[in-house]
C-alpha cells in the first residue's frame, strides 16, 4: 500500500479566527475531510488520526486548555501510520502557550511541526518555537512561522506621526527637531522588550544616484547613534539607506521631495 503524507488540522486563537494543523502519515485511500473556517473565538480540530483514542485524547486536551464550548470537532478517523510516541508528542504541543498566539495554525505532520500566526513580541515568538522543541525528542522539526503583530509597529508609527526628522541640508547632522523627535521615538522603542528595528534612510531625487545613497545611510546611521546614546541597545538596531529608490510622494514638487527625505523605522522580521 502506497503511503502519502497528510495533516491533522486543529484551528486555534481565542477572540479572533485562525488555525492548527496536526499530520500523521495516511494511506492514498484515506479522504481527509476540509477544514471549515472557524468563527471567532472557536478553536477547529479537523484531519484524520487512527483511532478513537487518539481522537478522544486530542479534543481532551484541547477542552482543557481552551475550554469545552470553544472546540469544533471536525476529526476523523483513517488508515493513518504515526511516529512512535505520537500521542505523547502531541500531547505537550497543546499547550496555554498556543492562547498567545491569534490568527494561527499548527501543523503537526508525522514529526515536522510547523507553527504560524501572530505574537506580541519577539521573546514570546522564539520561546513558544523553543518550548516545543523542548518538549520533543530530536526526531522531530520545527518550523517557526510566528510572526510579531502590527502592534509594535503601530507603536513607531504613532510615535513619529508622519514627522520628517530634519537634518543639515545635504548634511547627516541632526537639526534640534530631529533630536527632539528621535528622543520620542527612543522612548517608543524601550516599550518593544527587545524587538529589533531597522532604521532606513531615504533622499529624494535631486544630485547624483550614488551621492543620494550614501547620504541616506549616513544619515540612518547617524540616527542609530544617537538613539543608543539615548540607551537603546545597538544590537537592538540596523542602519541601511535606500537613496532615492523609494519615494512616497512625487519628486516634482518641492513638498514631494520634502517628503521623500526621510527616516524610516520598521519592525525587523
Amino acid at each position: 500500500m502506497r503511503f502519502i503524507r497528510t495533516v491533522f488540522s486543529l484551528t486555534f486563537s481565542l477572540g479572533v479566527a485562525a488555525g492548527l494543523t496536526v499530520a500523521a502519515t495516511a494511506s492514498a485511500q484515506t479522504a481527509v475531510p476540509a477544514a471549515a473556517t472557524p468563527q471567532p473565538g472557536q478553536v477547529l480540530a479537523s484531519g484524520t488520526v487512527p483511532d478513537e483514542t487518539t481522537k478522544a485524547a486530542v479534543l481532551a486536551r484541547l477542552r482543557e486548555v481552551y475550554g469545552d464550548d470553544k472546540v469544533v470537532d471536525q476529526i476523523a478517523v483513517g488508515q493513518v501510520a504515526q511516529p512512535a510516541n505520537w500521542n505523547t508528542y502531541v500531547q505537550k504541543l497543546i499547550t496555554p502557550n498556543l492562547k498567545q498566539i491569534s490568527r494561527g495554525q499548527l501543523k503537526i505532520d508525522g514529526s515536522t511541526i510547523s507553527v504560524r500566526g501572530e505574537v506580541s513580541n519577539e521573546a514570546q515568538r522564539q520561546k513558544i518555537a523553543s518550548d516545543m522543541a523542548t518538549s520533543l525528542n530530536p526526531t522531530y522539526v520545527i518550523n517557526n512561522g510566528l510572526r510579531v503583530s502590527a502592534a509594535e509597529q503601530s507603536i513607531l508609527d504613532s510615535t513619529l506621526a508622519n514627522r520628517i526628522i530634519e537634518f543639515e541640508s545635504g548634511q547627516a547632522n541632526l537639526t534640534p527637531s530631529g533630536r527632539t523627535i528621535l528622543d520620542q521615538m527612543g522612548a517608543a522603542m524601550r516599550k518593544l522588550q527587545g524587538r529589533k528595528v531597522e532604521i532606513i534612510g531615504h533622499t529624494d531625487n535631486q544630485g547624483l544616484k550614488a551621492s543620494n545613497q550614501n547620504l541616506s545611510q549616513a544619515r540612518a546611521e547617524a540616527v542609530k547613534t544617537y538613539l543608543q546614546g539615548k540607551g537603546i541597545d545597538p544590537d537592538m538596531l540596523s542602519a541601511s539607506g535606500q537613496g532615492s529608490d523609494r519615494p512616497i510622494a512625487s519628486n516634482d514638487t518641492p513638498d514631494g521631495r520634502a517628503r521623500n527625505r526621510r527616516i524610516e523605522f520598521r519592525i525587523a522580521q
